[in-house]
């Protein structure tokens, strides 16, 4: 059964994924190879050497950690190829957003820049505080 939604998603799969490669500058391979491996991989991801025992992980331990320290990606084309992928939306054509605020709390981090105030819950006695630290926030499309 031919299904053009389907094989449109496909194509744009494939160009990510082609793009993906291109903005991996040194190691390529061991890296694609790995970012598919973290992928694909059931489950938590605890070790490295683990990753290597994934099936798209077809190389050595060895390859993966040369991957790791002698890799290099060009930041600036990946977030360019991400900011061009279209917004995944519900079946009604809506985006549907999640966001999420945490934050990174650093009270000891006295000489550490840019460190602001964040608003913790629940820490002891429910108790809730301002802490010292950076604020992250995430939105993603689902």
């Amino acid at each position: 059964m031919h299904d053009p939604d389907r094989e449109a998603a496909l194509g744009e799969l494939v160009r990510f994924r082609q793009e993906f490669y291109a903005c991996l500058t040194a190691r390529a391979d061991a890296l694609f190879e790995l970012a598919e491996a973290v992928l694909c991989t059931d489950g938590p991801v605890r070790s490295l050497v683990g990753l290597s025992l994934a099936p798209e992980h077809r190389r050595g331990h060895g390859a993966l950690y040369d991957a790791m320290n002698c890799g290099r990606i060009d930041i600036e084309r990946l977030r360019t190829t991400l900011a061009g992928l279209p917004l995944p939306r519900a079946a009604d054509g809506r985006l549907v957003l999640a966001v999420d605020v945490s934050p990174w709390v650093r009270p000891d981090a006295n000489t550490s820049p840019d460190r602001s105030f964040c608003h913790t819950y629940g820490r002891g006695r429910d108790q809730h505080l301002m802490i010292p630290g950076w604020p992250y926030s995430i939105v993603a499309a689902l």
